[in-house]
């Protein structure tokens, strides 16, 4: 949890590093907490017979979409590439495997040009 609630303190933050289990923490709570708002307002919008009440759950995506962007450019930092790189996400399924599995990979060993290895600040 409190990976998520880092997360969302540094909203829209693209410079930096972020470790492995501070974006899939994220990721995780994000669907978690998605998935929950999405059946709340389903169930307020059948009880109260009103289909509008289960688009609010929409809000809760776009407020959350600039951190998820952040903290998947911070990961990719973290094994030294480029925020660009988001963009192969757009070729169909191999960009979006590419991509996964640039999230999997540890951190780069060290300083890099996108900052102190913060697997190594928090040891220290």
């Amino acid at each position: 949890m409190n990976y998520y609630i880092s997360v969302l303190k540094r909203y829209a933050v693209f410079s930096g590093r972020a470790r492995r289990a501070e974006y899939w923490y994220f990721v995780l709570f994000n669907a978690i907490v998605g998935i929950a708002i999405q059946i709340l307002f389903t169930v307020l919008a059948t009880v109260a017979h009103n289909k509008n009440i289960a688009n609010i759950a929409f809000l809760y995506t776009l407020a959350v979409l600039i951190p998820s962007f952040a903290v998947a450019v911070r990961r990719l930092h973290d094994t030294n590439r480029s925020g660009w790189w988001m963009l192969i996400s757009l070729i169909p399924f191999i960009g979006v495997v590419a991509l996964f599995v640039f999230m999997l990979l540890d951190s780069q060993t060290g300083s890099n040009k996108y900052g102190p290895n913060p697997k190594e600040l928090q040891t220290a």
